[in-house]
């Protein structure tokens, strides 16, 4: 399990490897771009139930730590649909990752 670090909080957001390398992305594309935004995520197994929002600004100490080494293989779909999202007046939904249909 993954986490964010957020401003001075002391309390680390638990997300999913393999999301957060996707969410990652799209976080650094918007600071990079000066641009504040809000991020939702429902909360993971084994904590209170519900969900959470933060408010994502460029002056706020952001930190990505991953329990895997070696970063995963991308999903583009999924960038793409995490960014359509962040440029949505609701922000960032980290949703379920997005596959291409197979082929017949």
């Amino acid at each position: 399990m993954a986490t964010i670090h957020y401003g001075s909080s002391p309390d680390p957001i638990h997300i999913d490897d393999r999301a957060l390398a996707h969410l990652k992305i799209v976080i650094a594309t918007k600071l990079r771009r000066q641009e504040s935004f809000t991020l939702s995520w429902k909360h993971p197994a084994g904590e209170p139930g519900g969900r959470s929002t933060i408010w994502i600004h460029p002056s706020i100490p952001l930190r990505f730590t991953f329990d895997e080494p070696e970063p995963p293989q991308l999903n583009a779909k999924w960038i793409e649909e995490l960014m359509h999202s962040v440029n949505s007046t609701g922000g960032i939904m980290l949703v379920d990752e997005v596959l291409d249909a197979p082929e017949e």
